[in-house]
Parts: structure tokens; C-alpha cells; sequence
């Protein structure tokens, strides 16, 4: 699966994608396995609740199942006017 990183998410994690290959059950469990990877991971996703997360550009949550999703993408809250 193709993993986005966007805004101050992609500057702690050093990345704007990866391809990852993962027997996570939910968004959850995927950010589970990214934060015992590596220090970088842990500060980018130490407060989820500063982040959203979009499936196949749906916005989701953290408890969606990650059946059959092609695309994760993380980033901080948008505003706009």
C-alpha cells in the first residue's frame, strides 16, 4: 500500500511516500507499526489527535479497516475560508 505523509508530517518523517507491505488490520494498527520503526515515526505520529487520515482520498478515521485500501494518507487539520 502507498503511504502520503503531508505538511509537518512529512517533515518529521523525512518522506512525502512510501509503499509499504503490512498485515495491519485498521489505520490504527498500521500507525502502531510505523511508530516501533523508527524515532522519526513516533515524533510524527506522537498526538493523533493533531492528525487526520484520508483511505483512497476518503477522509477516515484511526479505527477504519484497511481492507482492500490502496492509499493512506496522513496530515495535520485543514482550514480554509
Amino acid at each position: 500500500m502507498d503511504v502520503l505523509y503531508f505538511a509537518w508530517v512529512r517533515e518529521r518523517i523525512g518522506l512525502p511516500r512510501e509503499k509499504l507491505d503490512t498485515s495491519a488490520q485498521t489505520v490504527s494498527d498500521l500507525v502502531d507499526e510505523l511508530v516501533a520503526r523508527e524515532d522519526r515515526y513516533a515524533m510524527a505520529f506522537a498526538d493523533r489527535s493533531a492528525l487526520r487520515v484520508a483511505l483512497d482520498q476518503e477522509l477516515s478515521d484511526f479505527d477504519a479497516k484497511l481492507d482492500g485500501v490502496r492509499e493512506v494518507a496522513f496530515f495535520p487539520p485543514m482550514t480554509g475560508g
